[in-house]
């Protein structure tokens, strides 16, 4: 969907993307393979067509920090197919208090769509080692981690994050979707391992303080529970995405823009 995008360029808005997307304007591709658009002047045009190619080659080189700062926050869910393979899910959690309180993860999950890696708090739950693993990625998704996870880990982590973010839970909502993260599970049928349905957060900070005591099987258990809401996300991303998209405009619209060739 970045492809079709032009609203990431300064002076296009919401309206006059759709324009162009009406008058058969639907990709970059079309937009430089048009000799003229009779609504944007040709002086506006050439102005265009420069910035097309700068985007274009962003996307190449897999700039995310271009697109993280081009796109406004609620808009990086058009991002997810071009950057799914430098995606990375996350969830955390916690025992259970606010940072001002005494809180601080216990568990932080990283899926990326083939390996699932748990950074439990007492063994490899850094600041210096989350870094790490988050500098291997370029896309960041979560299911309402800009009201939790992400402000959670700066507070008591220090951690910072740049990348684009498509969080769920703002998304969902604006696909027109209610409710958590386990019941969008129920109502798409993304399923969850037996050992781990029907738990919870509060069950999942009751584990915390068992797995503290030494108990080894409390703590596999509260991985489980994390595993399962970190690797569900990609398969309620994929739900969302296409959801967002026909909502967009672009639906009557096929799978769009060919590779472009970028000028010298």
């Amino acid at each position: 969907m970045i492809k079709n995008s032009f609203s990431i360029f300064q002076g296009i808005g919401e309206k006059l993307e759709r324009r162009l997307w009406e008058n058969g304007i639907r990709c970059w591709e079309d937009f430089l393979a048009a000799d003229e658009i009779v609504f944007l002047g040709l002086e506006r045009k050439r102005f265009y067509d420069e910035r097309v190619h700068q985007a274009a080659d962003h996307l190449d080189r897999v700039d995310e920090q271009f697109f993280a700062k081009a796109l406004r926050g609620k808009e990086h869910w058009r991002l997810f197919p071009d950057f799914r393979k430098h995606a990375v899910a996350l969830d955390i959690e916690s025992n259970g208090y606010t940072p001002a309180a005494g809180g601080y993860p216990t568990i932080v999950g990283l899926y990326d769509g083939v390996t699932y890696k748990a950074l439990v708090k007492g063994h490899d739950l850094t600041k210096e080692t989350l870094e790490h693993e988050l500098s291997r990625y370029k896309y960041l998704i979560t299911f309402f981690g800009s009201g939790f996870d992400i402000p959670f880990l700066n507070q008591t982590l220090g951690v910072r994050f740049t990348m684009p973010h498509f969080d769920l839970s703002f998304a969902g909502k604006r696909a027109g979707l209610k409710g958590g993260l386990k019941k969008l599970e129920d109502q798409f049928g993304i399923l969850r391992e037996d050992s781990v349905r029907g738990l919870n957060g509060y069950d999942a900070i009751k584990l915390w303080k068992i797995a503290k005591k030494g108990d080894a099987a409390a703590l596999d258990l509260l991985i489980k529970y994390n595993r399962c809401d970190t690797v569900n996300l990609f398969a309620l991303a994929d739900l969302i995405y296409v959801m967002l998209k026909e909502q967009s405009g672009l639906a009557a619209a096929s799978n769009l823009c060919m590779p472009m060739q970028l000028s010298a």
